[in-house]
């Protein structure tokens, strides 16, 4: 039998709306790499959104991408296999591997005539509303975002500064809108963390993400087990064997196709985190609409999203998803249901 897969890929600099501040970084703009698959006259779109604080860029992916023979890529797809074998090209780079992961997925829904959340199990009327991250900035800044979120339902706040109270007062002043709060690992003190996430129920925060140092187990265990509210953690989980580490020290997790590798491996993760009792709150990176419809796949199997990226973005080079009362929409459209 002949295979005629074929892998094609292209840089794109994927501008921010606004200057995107967390707790210890700052950036305008989101390095991506566009991945396409191509087999019997169907084309899988994926992405790799490389964040500069993971540690990948157009440099690494295309390092990647030029040792990957998509002859590996038989269908059907036996993604175990093949999440294997981009992990022998090499360790890490979770982000490209999302990148072909999310495109094979696109490529296996066309070939089936499905959509993607079809073949993983999801029921649409199962989907969370996505929440609209709001960086740390001035004041007037801030309040021009929350403007901005007008009409959906859930803001997340980026916290992890001295000024973090002030950020809240200043979001509360023009909307009563549940919020989320990540801190970005950007607390230091448990008892401080504490207190701030007693005053922090009070403002209407649902979660907090990553308060403390990933690396910190012990404080982040400590001020889970005291929390009013459901901690969860983000730099502390990338790949499946981190879930069972979290249990105990996190409420639940925050999964990204970015860091998970990829469809196949986060719902691997959702499965795991099911089987421990824990909560899942499925999150992006900056992404255009095709990573965003990836995980909006998966997001009906997951208590809360945080899936905002066409949103934050100015040259998404796909049409936005439609979104209805603060949810991605999924369609029946074969595939991912990414619009050109």
């Amino acid at each position: 039998m002949i295979f005629d897969m074929q892998l094609t890929y292209q840089p794109f600099e994927l501008l921010l709306r606004h200057t995107f501040t967390i707790a210890k970084f700052s950036r305008n703009s989101t390095p991506l790499m566009l991945v396409q698959v191509t087999h019997e006259g169907h084309t899988g779109y994926g992405e790799a959104s490389m964040v500069p604080y993971m540690g990948e860029s157009h440099q690494t992916a295309l390092a990647f991408l030029d040792k990957v023979d998509p002859l590996n890529f038989k269908y059907p797809f036996n993604y175990d296999e093949i999440i294997g074998y981009l992990d022998s090209i090499a360790q890490g780079l979770p982000a490209v591997k999302a990148a072909i992961d999310i495109a094979l997925h696109d490529l296996d829904g066309k070939l089936q005539g499905k959509p993607c959340w079809q073949l993983l199990g999801s029921n649409p009327g199962l989907m969370p509303v996505t929440s609209f991250t709001i960086g740390i900035d001035t004041k007037e800044i801030v309040v021009q975002k929350v403007k901005e979120a007008e009409g959906l339902k859930v803001i997340k706040v980026k916290l992890g500064r001295d000024t973090d109270k002030e950020l809240i007062q200043t979001i509360r002043s023009v909307t009563d809108v549940p919020l989320y709060v990540d801190a970005n690992q950007g607390w230091t003190d448990r008892k401080q963390s504490l207190d701030m996430v007693y005053w922090l129920k009070e403002q209407g925060v649902r979660l907090v993400e990553q308060p403390m140092l990933k690396t910190d187990m012990d404080g982040n265990a400590w001020l889970t087990e005291h929390s009013p509210i459901p901690i969860i953690g983000d730099e502390a989980v990338q790949r499946l064997p981190d879930v069972a580490k979290a249990k105990g020290v996190y409420h639940g997790i925050n999964i990204k196709l970015m860091k998970s590798a990829g469809m196949h491996e986060a719902q691997m993760m959702i499965k795991k985190a099911r089987e421990l009792d824990m909560k899942i709150l499925i999150g992006c990176m900056s992404e255009t609409s095709c990573a965003t419809l990836a995980a909006a796949a998966l997001a009906p199997q997951c208590d809360w999203a945080d899936l905002d990226g066409p949103l934050l973005t100015s040259n998404n080079p796909y049409l936005t998803p439609d979104m209805v009362n603060g949810k991605w929409v999924l369609t029946d459209a074969a595939g991912l249901g990414l619009q050109l």
